[in-house]
């Protein structure tokens, strides 16, 4: 028969209760241990990444920008008056001397203008001319005058003169030789007055015509100004080049300043390079610089920086010191590069996708031995178009990923696959 057995349930529930608190312990340690463990390092494909290696050496500080080439010597030629556009003659692409027309223009109002101005003009002269014959009567008739008086005077003079010798012999009555006297000194007063006179009409008759023959100068000059606006109706290139732009069209009506076409030298280019604000703080004239014209690389040195800036950019002249490449014109895009300065001995790398010069940047360096990266604190320095300095985080031979890493902010290390 079957013996009943004391304290069986009691050990069983014990059993039990020690499993169930092991098994909550060991589950509450390991949560504790998972949740001290550091995240997984994410992995990131070798190949899709830019890795370079510092280095010590010369680095060549350059900047680059886009630009344009620009003829050095060309003109605007601009409307000196209203008119309308008549014809065209020549239009853009063809060569040109200075005396071809290249636009006729017509102003009615301009022509009768000009016609006006030069009757205005003859009508000047024919008034100087006037006043010469009148000046030039008055003159003829005051030396008439004078002469009479000259000749009254020494007449009188001579008489005085005779009485003189009468008298001495007591041949002639004392009122008649004082009545000589008298007639002499009245006459002689007489034949001063008159040579003053002779002597002021003379002296008189340049100003007066000076006056007058300012009127014909004016004159004469708004004539010629009248005659050289109508002749500017046929508008001339005025050097010789290339008609580059002809922005009109006939019919159209103009106003003074107006452009009406732009001829320019496209033997004499330039280029002119847009270069960011921030990195054209040391850029000077006379320093080298190469004009990438997709046809051809040409070396030049810089001829001068705008002082302004317009839309974040500093414009750069070039100055070519090589013979352009076939097929260079103007308006060609073309690539600049502007050499600052060579730093000899410095530590340089790549430059990175993140970061400005004078900056710290968190970088990932490679960890020699292993497929892993880890960020470090690297400070830059100058930097330059594909280079930049490094001042203190990382050594010659170390390599570090340059490709933008902003994907792992959040990670210290990543591993490379």
């Amino acid at each position: 028969m079957d013996v009943p057995r004391k304290g069986i349930a009691a050990q069983k529930r014990k059993r039990r209760i020690l499993i169930i608190g092991a098994s909550a312990i060991g589950l509450i340690l390991a949560t504790f241990g998972l949740s001290r463990l550091k995240p997984a390092a994410p992995s990131v494909d070798r190949s899709s990444v830019w890795i370079d290696t510092v280095k010590r050496g010369p680095m060549v500080r350059q900047v680059r920008g886009l630009g344009t080439l620009v003829p050095e010597e060309f003109r605007w030629i601009p409307a000196t008056t209203e008119a309308s556009v008549e014809k065209i003659l020549i239009w853009p692409g063809t060569k040109v001397e200075p005396g071809d027309v290249i636009l006729e223009l017509t102003s009615p109002e301009l022509e009768q203008s000009a016609q006006e101005a030069q009757s205005k003009a003859k009508g000047a002269e024919a008034e100087l001319a006037t006043e010469k014959a009148s000046l030039q009567r008055e003159l003829l008739d005051q030396e008439s005058k004078a002469t009479s008086a000259h000749s009254a005077y020494e007449q009188a003079k001579m008489e005085r003169q005779t009485n003189d010798q009468l008298a001495k012999n007591g041949l002639v009555a004392d009122l008649v030789y004082k009545t000589s006297k008298i007639k002499e000194e009245e006459l002689q007063k007489t034949d001063d007055i008159e040579a003053k006179r002779l002597a002021f009409e003379r002296d008189s008759i340049e100003p007066q015509l000076a006056s007058k023959q300012a009127a014909v100068d004016q004159a004469n000059q708004l004539a010629k100004l009248k005659l050289d606006q109508v002749e500017g109706l046929h508008v001339k290139a005025g050097m010789s080049g290339v008609l580059q732009a002809l922005p009109v069209q006939v019919g159209q009506r103009l106003k003074p300043g107006d452009n009406l076409a732009r001829v320019a030298d496209p033997s004499k280019l330039k280029a002119q390079v847009k270069i960011a604000e921030t990195q054209a703080k040391d850029i000077q004239p006379g320093q080298q610089a190469t004009i990438d014209t997709r046809n051809g690389v040409v070396k030049g040195h810089v001829k001068r920086v705008d002082p302004a800036v317009e839309q974040g950019t500093v414009t750069v002249d070039v100055a070519f010191d090589e013979e352009l490449p076939k097929g260079a014109r103007p308006d060609l895009s073309v690539d600049g590069t502007i050499e600052l300065e060579r730093l000899d001995n410095v530590v340089f790398v790549g430059r990175p996708a993140f970061g400005q010069e004078n900056n710290t940047v968190g970088m990932f360096k490679l960890v020699a031995g292993s497929n892993d990266a880890v960020r470090t604190p690297v400070k830059l320095g100058k930097s330059s178009v594909n280079t930049i300095e490094i001042l203190s985080g990382l050594n010659p031979g170390d390599q570090v990923i340059l490709s933008d890493t902003s994907a792992w902010d959040s990670h210290e290390r990543i591993r490379l696959n």
